[in-house]
């Protein structure tokens, strides 16, 4: 290895850059960045796998970290949200979108019948907790002044936000993306019951008879709250493998969602902000997925793509913040507990529990105001058990972005499982097989941390920016 002087060279990563560069082994470092794909923010592990005849005692493979440029194994973060990395929430979303799309056509060990099956897609709104800056439309399509009498462009940074914000109900706001997921599954007893009456049956003829199955992803609006996106669909008991009854139509399925969703509410009382029913707000959107092959706007495959599009976003697209506030030394509480029960301040935060204060926070004043409005409510014990003081930089939604029900289609975990034999099979392609049955795989595996050094980093990137030209130029018609 040859060593050259590079403290003239003024950039830290380049100069990082340079000594990856001139190791004796870089191609296995450049090949190990290489099958990240691009990710952002990397696993490293250190450590070793040993593979054992049980038979004889013979090592028959062995791999240690400490072989490694790095010394340590690079492994994907999996961070689904889009603002963290985009790279692995790329890779989420596909694996969305082929779940949802298996669920309406058929593959991935789901029937090709599933496409007879009547199902909706159904858009459940937040409701109205004050008058917002946005952009309304006749009903030929063309956009009208908004109340302020301002014709509003669609960047414009004031969409969303009240206006008039000293009357505008933030702690309405926060308690109903609190209170979302639970709504939803409240919004689900309600369509059984629907269901079940407009077909003439009891609630337990109808699960004997049929199934409602969905799958669903949250997406932020601008005004900071949180509405839900839903395919449903009708299968006979035991699920996609079966069709409903006749009489069970999409018609029928439509009136019973129009239904439940006015029906589904919550309460929630407390003394500081007296008693409050919450719900979904009243546009709501449910529209018939076309038949498979059908020359229509809303087929299969639109569905599926716009369901793994907001898979991957977060509540950053409403403009706050993709990471939790809360200091962690203390948990949030703003204080630590001695052995004897005292609480000693934390002197990580100033007893603040923010680990920034959140005047400081580079947000717009809205998203601001709901933040503090998620803390203050946090510290009411009759809303302890939400810890808002958690989920402040979601905004108060505490849920999952993408669910699904039980029998639906295929999983998330399938698919990833598959993905890891293929790639565990390209990597022993050319080895000798091994007979599982006399064959012992030994690991001892501890995390190291995460990221790349400077020069590593500037390597990904460059794998993600050609990756991502060329799935581009091929999405434009190209070649490659």
């Amino acid at each position: 290895m040859v060593t050259r002087d590079l403290r003239h060279v003024a950039s830290p990563a380049v100069r990082d850059l340079l000594h990856l560069v001139n190791h004796p082994d870089f191609n296995r470092a450049q090949q190990q960045i290489e099958r990240l794909g691009g990710c952002a923010e990397p696993i490293r592990l250190t450590g070793q796998t040993i593979t054992v005849d049980t038979t004889t005692g013979a090592v028959l493979r062995a791999y240690t970290s400490s072989d490694e440029p790095t010394g340590s194994l690079l492994t994907t973060c999996g961070n689904r949200r889009s603002s963290r990395c985009p790279a692995c929430s790329r890779l989420y979303a596909a694996d969305t979108y082929h779940l949802i799309r298996a669920d309406l056509s058929g593959g991935k060990n789901v029937p090709d019948t599933v496409r007879t099956h009547p199902r909706v897609f159904a858009t459940l709104t937040a409701p109205s907790f004050g008058h917002v800056h946005n952009r309304p439309t006749t009903p030929g399509g063309d956009t009208r002044p908004c109340r302020c009498h301002q014709l509003h462009e669609p960047t414009d940074a004031l969409l969303g936000t009240p206006l008039n914000p000293a009357t505008y109900d933030y702690a309405g706001a926060v308690l109903f993306n609190a209170h979302a997921g639970a709504l939803w599954a409240r919004f689900t007893t309600y369509l059984r019951r629907e269901l079940a009456a407009r077909l003439g049956l009891t609630q337990k003829a109808a699960r004997a008879m049929l199934r409602i199955s969905f799958a669903k992803v949250a997406e932020y609006q601008k005004r900071g709250l949180v509405h839900f996106h839903a395919v449903i669909r009708l299968d006979g008991p035991d699920g996609s493998t079966q069709p409903p009854p006749p009489y069970a139509t999409v018609a029928v399925l439509t009136a019973a969602v129009r239904a439940a969703a006015p029906r589904a509410r919550i309460s929630v009382a407390s003394d500081a902000i007296g008693e409050r029913q919450l719900g979904w707000g009243q546009q709501l959107d449910v529209r018939e997925i076309a038949a498979f092959g059908a020359d229509a706007e809303l087929t299969d495959q639109a569905v599926a793509a716009y369901v793994a599009k907001y898979a991957t976003k977060s509540a950053d697209a409403s403009g706050t913040l993709d990471h939790a506030l809360y200091c962690r030394p203390c948990q949030g509480r703003g204080a630590t507990l001695l052995p004897h029960g005292t609480p000693l301040p934390c002197t990580a935060c100033d007893g603040t529990g923010q680990a920034r204060p959140l005047p400081r926070l580079a947000v717009a004043r809205h998203v601001r105001q709901m933040i503090r409005t998620c803390w203050e409510l946090g510290k009411l014990p009759e809303f302890a058990e939400l810890k808002l003081w958690k989920w402040a930089h979601m905004l108060g939604f505490r849920g999952h972005f993408s669910t699904k029900s039980r029998r639906y289609s295929t999983t998330l975990g399938t698919l990833r499982a598959g993905r890891r034999t293929w790639r565990t099979e390209q990597a022993h392609a050319g080895l000798p097989e091994l007979d599982p049955t006399t064959t012992l795989v030994v690991g001892h595996w501890a995390y190291q941390g995460s990221g790349y050094s400077p020069g590593g980093a500037l390597l990904a990137a460059h794998v993600w920016h050609r990756r991502e030209l060329k799935r581009r130029f091929i999405a434009e018609g190209g070649c490659g």
